[in-house]
This record gives C-alpha cells, structure tokens and sequence, in this order.
C-alpha cells in the first residue's frame, strides 16, 4: 500500500516576487513539473527531489522560459 504525502512548502515566484505555497505529493518521488503561480498566473518550473527515506526532501523554482 503506498503512502500519499503532501507537504506545503512557501516558494517564492521568479516572475512576481510573492510568496506562494505549493502542496508537494512526496509520495510520487523526484520530479520536474510547471505550476502556475497563484498570484500572477505565469509558469514556474518546480524541482522536487525526494531523498531515499520519503521524509527529506529539496524544492527548487524557476521561471519556466529561463
């Protein structure tokens, strides 16, 4: 049975400056995929690794055209 994990992590959007919060599925591993920010509605690149314990994790963003 796998476990569903979501985290909220506070992000900063590279095109606005606002702090936005993500819910990160921890469950589903490293991953790359594009978010709209909540605020200004442009594409963020999000950079989820998920460390071999399923507990640690780093989250990374960026402007989806840099």
């Amino acid at each position: 049975m796998s476990r569903y994990e979501l985290e909220s992590r506070a992000v900063q959007c590279p095109y606005c400056w606002e702090e936005i919060e993500l819910d990160l599925d921890l469950s589903a591993g490293s991953q790359t995929y594009t978010e709209d920010c909540h605020v200004c509605c442009q594409p963020i690149l999000v950079r989820l690794t998920v460390e071999e314990d399923g507990e640690s994790y780093e989250v990374e963003v960026e402007a989806e055209n840099q």
